[in-house]
C-alpha cells in the first residue's frame, strides 16, 4: 500500500504532491501540479483511482487520473460550472460528483463518465440557499445532505434530500431539512463508521452536533450539541471542517480564530466528550485524518503551514511532531491509500 497527500494551494494556483510514511507519518514531496483559478476542495473516487479539485475563480472542476504506483495525477478532463465550488465529493459508487455553492445557494450533481472524469451538464442544479457548504451521501446511497451556515441569509439548516443513485436525481425528503435552535450555521459533517450518526461542525456555534440517521427514512435528529472552545473564550471564532478516526473512537474539528484543534472521545451511545483543544497553525480551515487514524494534518491558511500531529489512539491526544511549509492559502488537505 502506498499513502499520497494532495494539498491545494489557492493563492499559488498549485496542487502539491506528498508521500506519507505510515510508519511515522513523516512526509516527503514528490511534486505539484498546476491548477489554475484558485484550486480549493478536493476528493477522490471510491476506487481511488480518481482525484478531482474544484477550482473556484475559474468556475471549474477538474479531473485527475491517479497513478498508484508514483501518485502522479494527470489532467483528463475539465467541467464548467455556474458558480464557484465550496465543497465536492463522490457518490457512493463513484457515478456523480456532488457539489455546494455557498455564494450561488445552490447543490448540484454532475454524471462522471467511464473514463472517470466529471462531465456536463449537471443532472441537478438546484436552489437551496446561501451559504451551502458541503454535500454528502449516506452510507446506503440513498439520501443526501446540504448544511447551510447561519451568517446573513444563510438558512440555518441541513437540507435533506432522496438521492438516486441510478439517475443522479434528488428530490426532497419529508420534512425537507432539520433547523438548530439556536443560529449554529451547520458547514460541514461527517458519517460515524459504524452508527447510524453524522456529526456536523457548527461555522457559527463554534459547536459540534451529533445527529440519529433514521436509516428507513433518511431523517435527521439531534441529540447532543457540544462546544468546540475552552470555557471563558469570548474571542472571534468559528469553525470549519470535521472528521472522525476510522475506528469512530475520536472526532477533530478546527477552531478558526483560536487557533487550535478541538478534540472529542466518542462513547458506544454516539455522544462526545471534550478532549481539549491542541493548538495548531493560524486559521486551520482544512485538516486531514489519514486513512489508519494514526495521524492528523492541519494547513494554516495564514500561516501557509501544514502542521502534523500523532493521534494517540487510547486517548486521542495530538501530539504534533512536524511542520511543513506549503505555500499561500492551503484549503484543503486529502489523503489517498492506493495499492502501489
Amino acid at each position: 500500500m502506498a499513502f499520497y497527500m494532495y494539498v491545494s494551494i489557492s493563492g499559488e494556483d498549485k496542487v502539491l504532491r506528498y508521500a506519507m510514511d505510515p510508519s511515522d507519518g513523516r512526509l516527503e514531496k514528490l511534486g505539484e501540479v498546476d491548477a489554475p483559478g484558485r484550486p480549493a476542495p478536493m476528493t477522490a473516487s471510491p476506487n481511488r483511482e480518481r482525484v478531482y479539485v474544484g477550482r473556484r475563480d475559474a468556475l471549474e472542476i477538474s479531473s485527475y487520473r491517479l497513478d498508484p504506483a508514483s501518485g502522479e495525477i494527470e489532467l483528463i478532463g475539465t467541467a464548467g460550472l455556474e458558480s464557484d465550488p465550496c465543497f465536492i465529493a463522490t457518490d457512493r459508487a463513484g457515478r456523480y460528483l456532488l457539489s455546494a455553492y455557498y455564494n450561488a445557494g445552490h447543490a448540484a450533481v454532475h454524471p462522471i463518465g467511464d473514463d472517470g472524469a466529471v462531465t456536463e451538464p449537471p443532472v441537478e442544479w438546484l436552489a437551496t440557499g446561501t451559504g451551502a457548504h458541503c454535500f454528502q451521501t449516506d452510507p446506503t446511497n440513498r439520501y443526501g445532505y446540504v448544511p447551510h451556515i447561519a451568517a446573513g441569509p444563510g438558512p440555518n439548516a441541513i437540507f435533506q434530500f432522496r438521492f438516486d443513485p441510478a439517475t443522479g436525481h434528488i428530490s426532497p425528503n419529508d420534512p425537507p431539512r432539520v433547523s438548530p435552535t439556536n443560529p449554529d450555521g451547520p458547514r460541514h459533517f461527517c458519517f460515524h463508521p459504524g452508527k447510524n450518526i453524522i456529526y456536523a461542525s457548527n461555522e457559527q456555534g463554534c459547536s459540534v452536533t451529533g445527529y440519529n440517521l433514521d436509516p428507513n427514512t433518511g431523517c435527521l435528529s439531534p441529540f447532543q450539541t457540544i462546544t468546540t472552545l475552552p470555557e471563558g473564550f469570548t474571542e472571534r471564532n468559528s469553525c470549519s471542517q470535521i472528521q472522525i478516526t476510522p475506528d469512530g473512537r475520536h472526532l477533530y474539528a478546527p477552531n478558526r480564530g483560536h487557533n487550535s484543534i478541538a478534540g472529542f472521545s466518542v462513547g458506544d451511545d454516539g455522544r462526545l466528550t471534550s478532549l481539549g483543544q491542541t493548538p495548531s497553525e493560524p486559521v486551520p480551515r482544512a485538516f486531514g485524518i489519514d486513512p489508519t487514524g494514526s495521524y492528523l494534518y492541519s494547513a494554516g491558511l495564514e500561516s501557509g503551514q501544514l502542521a502534523a500531529f500523532r493521534i494517540d489512539g487510547s486517548s486521542g491526544a495530538l501530539d504534533r511532531f512536524e511542520t511543513y511549509e506549503v505555500g499561500e492559502g492551503p484549503m484543503w488537505v486529502l489523503i489517498v491509500e492506493v495499492n502501489s
